[in-house]
Parts: C-alpha cells; sequence; structure tokens
C-alpha cells in the first residue's frame, strides 16, 4: 500500500491539528470533549432505540433485517432481536403478510420516493399470526439499499373499527327493521284512514237522507201561520237539525280534501255567475239576522272552479251573517293587478291580531264559552284554508275588534268575457213568483224525502208528481212531460237519477230543466251533471236556495 507524500500528510496533519507536539498538546483536551459528546450521542441513541415504544428496525432492500430494536420483537412475538435476526433473514417471505409481492411494491415506491410514510399493513408473528401496523419508511442515501422502518401496533384501531363496524352494522339492521314495521304501521294507518273515509262516507250519505226529510218538513212547517209556542218548537228545531246539517257536511269536505281526492276543474265564469246565486241564498239569511247584505258586483270574468270558490265564499258570508249582531255585509270584489279580490265585509265582532290565525285551524273557535254558544265545530274556515290551497287562491282576513271583519280570496282574473247567461235574482214576496201552478216531478227512492218535497213545494203552490223510479215516473206523468225534474243521483237497483232523467227527455222530445239534489259529492256525480247541463244541490237542501233555484230556471 502507498504511503501518502509528504504533501498529503501535511494537509492530514494541519487538518488534525496534529502538525506539531504543541499544537497537538493544545487541541487534545477540545478533541477529547468531542469524542465524549459523539459516545455519549450514540449511547442516547442506542438507549432510545432499545427503549421506544414503537419498533424500528434497519433492513437492505431485498435481504433481511440488519438491525431491529425489542419493541419490535415483542410485537412479532420473539424473546429478543437476536432471535429477530436469525428468523427474518428474508423479508418477503417471512416478515410481510403480504409475501414477496408485498415488498417488490414497497421497494419500487421507496426507490422511486425515497421513503413511504403512513403504509398501513400487516406483519407476520412467530406464531404464524398477524399482527395490524402502521409503517413509516425512509431508504438512507448513499448506502446501497439500506432503509430504516418505524412502525407501530394497531390492533387496537383496527379493532376498534371491527366493533364499531359491527354496531353500525347492527343499527343499520335495527334501522331498517324499525323502518319496516313503521311502514306496516303506515299502511295499517292508511288502510284504517281509507276506511274511515270510506265508512264516513257511507254513514253522512244515510245520515243526510233522513235528515234532509226532517228539514223540508220543518221548513214547511216554519212558513205556516202557527201558535207561538208551536213557532218556537219549530225554531229550536230548524235550528237543531241546521247545526246537525252543518256538522256533518263539514265532516264530509274535511275528509274529502285530507284524502286529497277532489280535483278543481278550472273554467271561466263571469263574475255575476259566482255572485249572484249567493246574494238570492244569503239575502233572506242576513234579512232573519236583522242584517242588510248589499252585493258590488262589477263585470269581471275569472277562472275558477265554480263549486269550491262557491263553497269558500257561502263560508264567508255564513260567518258573517252568524257573527254580526247588528249592521250590514257586503259582497264585491276588485281588481289587484292580473287577480280579482272576493271580499266579504262585516260589522260583527271582530277579530284581535294574535287570534287571526288560529281561526284556520280546525275545531277552533274563538269567543266560544259555552257548549251552547257553539254553532258549528269549527272546521269551517279550515276547509277554506284546503280549499284555497288546491285552488291555488290567497285567502286574507282583516279584523277589527269592535268594527267587523274583511275575508277575501283572490282569484285569476281574465282578459277574455264569456257570453252572458242569465242569473236570475233573489224572488222576494209580492214581486212576481214563478212557483204557484208549475207541474213538477220529484225523482228520489226515499218515500221520507219525496213526502217532505211534495209538502214544502205543494205550499209554495206547486202540482207536485212524486215517483221512486222510471216505470213510476211514466205512470204519474201520464202522457204530459213536467215542466220541472228534481232528482236524486243514487236510485234502487244501480240506477242513476241522470240516466232516468236523460230517457225522459228524450221521450218527451225537449230539454227539461232539472235539478240533481243528492249527497253524494263524488267526481263521478258532478261529470254525469254536466252533461245534463243541471245544477247542484247537496243534502240536505236548503229551502231558501231551492227555491231560489227552481225560481230561476222556471223564470
Amino acid at each position: 500500500m502507498a504511503k501518502p507524500s509528504d504533501t498529503q500528510q501535511s494537509a492530514l496533519t494541519a487538518l488534525l491539528g496534529l502538525g506539531n507536539h504543541s499544537t497537538r498538546k493544545s487541541h487534545y483536551p477540545e478533541l477529547t470533549l468531542r469524542l465524549a459528546e459523539l459516545e455519549n450521542e450514540r449511547n442516547r441513541y442506542k438507549w432510545l432505540f432499545e427503549h421506544a415504544v414503537h419498533g424500528i428496525f434497519q433492513a437492505r432492500l431485498h435481504e433481511g433485517l440488519r438491525a431491529a430494536n425489542p419493541a419490535l420483537a415483542r410485537m412479532l412475538g420473539y424473546r429478543d432481536p437476536d432471535e429477530v435476526l436469525r428468523v427474518l433473514d428474508d423479508l418477503g417471505s417471512t416478515l410481510f403478510v403480504g409475501g414477496q409481492a408485498e415488498m417488490q411494491s414497497i421497494a419500487q415506491v421507496l426507490q422511486r420516493d425515497q421513503s413511504l410514510q403512513g403504509y398501513e399493513t400487516r406483519l407476520r408473528r412467530k406464531d404464524g399470526s398477524y399482527v395490524d401496523v402502521l409503517m413509516n419508511l425512509l431508504l438512507k442515501p448513499d448506502e446501497d439499499g439500506v432503509f430504516e422502518g418505524f412502525v407501530a401496533d394497531i390492533t387496537e384501531r383496527k379493532l376498534a373499527q371491527k366493533r364499531l363496524q359491527e354496531l353500525n352494522d347492527q343499527l343499520e339492521l335495527r334501522v331498517t327493521a324499525r323502518t319496516d314495521e313503521l311502514r306496516e304501521a303506515r299502511d295499517a294507518a292508511e288502510s284504517a284512514n281509507r276506511s274511515k273515509d270510506k265508512y264516513l262516507a257511507a254513514a253522512s250519505h244515510d245520515l243526510l237522507q233522513p235528515l234532509n226529510a226532517a228539514r223540508l218538513l220543518i221548513s214547511t212547517l216554519r212558513e205556516r201561520h202557527l201558535p207561538d209556542a208551536e213557532q218556537t218548537l219549530v225554531e229550536r228545531t230548524h235550528q237543531a237539525l241546521e247545526g246537525a246539517e252543518d256538522l256533518l257536511t263539514d265532516l264530509l269536505d274535511i275528509a274529502k280534501l285530507d284524502r286529497a281526492s277532489i280535483q278543481p276543474d278550472i273554467e271561466l265564469y263571469r263574475l255575476e255567475e259566482v255572485l249572484a246565486p249567493l246574494v238570492s241564498e244569503f239575502e233572506p239569511v242576513a234579512e232573519a239576522a236583522g242584517l242588510a247584505l248589499r252585493a258590488r258586483i262589477g263585470r269581471f270574468a275569472v277562472r275558477t272552479d265554480l263549486r269550491l270558490i262557491t263553497r269558500i265564499l257561502r263560508n264567508f258570508l255564513s260567518n258573517a251573517c252568524r257573527y254580526t249582531d247588528h249592521g250590514s255585509i257586503l259582497l264585491g270584489a276588485r281588481r289587484r293587478g292580473d287577480a280579482l279580490r272576493i271580499q266579504v265585509w262585516d260589522t260583527g265582532r271582530g277579530i284581535a291580531d294574535d287570534r287571526l290565525a288560529s281561526i284556520f285551524l280546525e275545531f277552533n273557535q274563538l269567543d266560544v264559552g259555552r257548549a251552547a254558544d257553539r254553532k258549528g265545530v269549527g272546521l269551517g274556515l279550515a276547509i277554506v284554508e284546503r280549499i284555497g290551497r288546491i285552488l291555488g287562491c290567497r285567502i286574507q282576513v282583516r279584523s277589527r275588534p269592535g268594527k267587523g271583519s274583511v275575508f277575501s280570496i283572490d282569484v285569476p282574473l281574465s282578459a277574455e268575457m264569456p257570453v252572458p247567461i242569465s242569473v236570475a235574482a233573489h224572488q222576494s214576496p209580492g214581486t212576481g213568483n214563478p212557483l204557484p201552478g208549475r207541474r213538477l216531478l220529484v225523482l228520489d227512492n226515499e218515500t221520507s224525502i219525496l213526502d217532505s218535497m211534495a209538502a214544502l213545494l205543494g205550499q209554495w203552490g206547486c202540482e207536485v208528481l212524486t215517483a221512486t223510479d222510471q216505470a213510476a215516473c211514466y205512470r204519474v206523468l201520464q202522457g204530459r212531460a213536467p215542466e220541472m225534474i228534481l232528482f236524486d243521483f243514487h236510485l234502487d237497483h244501480e240506477v242513476l237519477g241522470c240516466d232516468v232523467v236523460a230517457d225522459l227527455r228524450a221521450h218527451f222530445g225537449r230539454e227539461i230543466p232539472c235539478v240533481m239534489i243528492t249527497a253524494d259529492r263524488t267526481d263521478a256525480c258532478r261529470r254525469s251533471l254536466q252533461r245534463l247541463n243541471a245544477p247542484l244541490l247537496n243534502k240536505p237542501v236548503k229551502p231558501g236556495k231551492l227555491r231560489a233555484v227552481v225560481s230561476q230556471l222556471l223564470g
């Protein structure tokens, strides 16, 4: 081996500070101190290596381990690091559960990126089981594939994740089971609700039939001159029947609205077609209450469902008559942009601002302290609010306690004006009565209703013929056409009154005026009625409204 040249020797001597004896003597303490510091640092890292909580190892790519600490040995189930080094001579086949394929993948990442951080894997233990670990691997530069690994046991974390996943799976199963239970409960409730609606409709229909007969008979008695005591009893009976009628009607309507079985039939109407019949109907009601009913009907046309808008306005007018002790009621309309605002003003008791919202709640009536003071069950405005949603029309109310209230609905306004129709005004006594002597046919399968209608219409001066089916119609008519037919929708043996009327019209060769009086409120009934071009009165029919409609058609 060649000796260093004098120049090289001098440079090395100068570098180490050993150029001469005096120089060596002066730098020796400093050199000794540095060596001691290096030894302390080495011992410190050795202590940390041996006492670290996590596993540490050094290895060469594609070879076995070069060093391992006690924590790694314990983690893998070995007695000491020496045993680890003897056994794990090939990382791919002895350490990583993924085998050589995993080791090759790790080597590629280290050679490319110099490090691999947060790598989760499984290491093989001495007994053949495995341990879940999180590793950070670092390739040492300039040491020919040597890398170091820092290993943390994450078995507890994995077990916790597994338990959490199991709990989540159990929870999902419970949620699914509970959802199935709720779905079954919902289906059962919906089925029960449908059955309830069907029962309510059927029961109400059956109740409305005798109630209608009773109302007609009471109305006949009310128009007769009776002693005061008997007249008082008749009035009280009339009020009781009216309350029962309002209750049944509201229950039927709210049931239909809740099951969304009502679909609006939007058509074009002149405003007088909507308001004039209501004026005719409520003028006597207002007069009986000591009130003046005024109407302001402008020349407008609206697009709406006549039946539904009439239901809303009838409720407004009914409440105005009911809760106004003195003064007047005004029915009118005014333009508001693309809408027509139809309003009902009254001079009644009024409603406080903090109670306005509650008037549209079901079974709610304001300022009713005793059961005897209740009028209805508080469903009217709840029905109005639901119908307003169906029509897409805005319902509003303004009120001042002690001054009165104004209820309104905004209806779509139309620039197109339909052809005017004859809207008869209310027939006041002494201004011309078209009823006396007119020949009317009443068709209904309930004999009690036939008797009641015959009594009421006969008291108005009409010649009344009654029949329960088509054959009986021809027998009582004796070849002469009636001037009007008042008929029920459902007759016996599933025969429809519309079909009988159509047959009578064809038989006599003329469009005999007709009015349907029925407790049926279905869309099928309305469609049949439209084909006959006839008005509809729902049972129990109000005598005042019946008289107004019959007078209009006969006038």
